[in-house]
């Protein structure tokens, strides 16, 4: 059986008790803490900054998954590797120079991954693959929580699965966006190992038994 992760997105948390939220999915079975940061910029929607990492990062063991939707990169990667993030993914557009940022990145102490959105090219997965932690697949256009799955993403899913299985690295394969107990069996099928989801988990009261039935509909 393959290593599976889900990774409950902050995004949709209730933001007046943000501590109290990432102890409740930290305790209920979460692998990973994941946190959009987006800028109005290189997305339509302001969320938070390193000052809200450092903040949570005394509530919870569990590994920061910072996606960085934000252009330029650089400066604010640094930042969250400072404030405690443990992975950091960021667009290639959205830097001049990728190979500089993954190393930027690294130098920083923390996993470094790349993110593309639903109609991105892959191409630059040609040449980073060997020095990368993780791909994310967006199955949404970013900028939103509460999006649907889009469906034509499996088919992507499935495409970085076969590259990362024939360079034989060591890479997770995340996919955020619209991910929900009856649609996770199909993404991971088409390959994902580490899902993000937001609004499926703390949408409703029982944080546990939602990450339960995903995990068990994967395992």
């Amino acid at each position: 059986m393959k290593n599976i992760r889900i990774a409950p997105s902050i995004l949709s948390a209730d933001f007046s008790r943000l501590g109290e939220e990432v102890r409740a999915v930290d305790a209920a079975g979460a692998d990973l803490i994941h946190f959009d940061v987006m800028d109005n910029h290189y997305v339509p929607n302001l969320t938070f900054g390193p000052i809200v990492c450092a903040a949570i990062r005394p509530h919870t063991t569990l590994p920061i998954d910072v996606h960085l939707m934000v252009e330029p990169v650089d400066a604010l990667a640094a930042e969250f590797a400072k404030a405690g993030a443990d992975l950091i993914s960021f667009h290639p557009e959205a830097t001049r120079h990728v190979d500089r940022t993954i190393n930027l990145i690294k130098d920083s102490g923390c996993k470094v991954g790349l993110a593309f959105n639903p109609a991105s090219p892959l191409h630059v997965l040609d040449w980073t693959l060997d020095k990368i932690d993780l791909v994310l697949i967006m199955s949404v256009n970013p900028g939103f929580g509460g999006q649907s799955f889009i469906e034509y993403s499996l088919d992507k899913i499935a495409e970085v699965r076969d590259l990362i299985d024939l360079s034989g690295c060591d890479v997770w394969l995340e996919v955020d966006g619209g991910i929900k107990v009856d649609n996770i069996a199909s993404v991971s099928e088409a390959g994902a190992d580490t899902f993000v989801a937001g609004s499926a988990i703390f949408g409703g009261t029982d944080y546990k038994d939602v990450i339960d039935q995903m995990k068990k509909q994967i395992s």
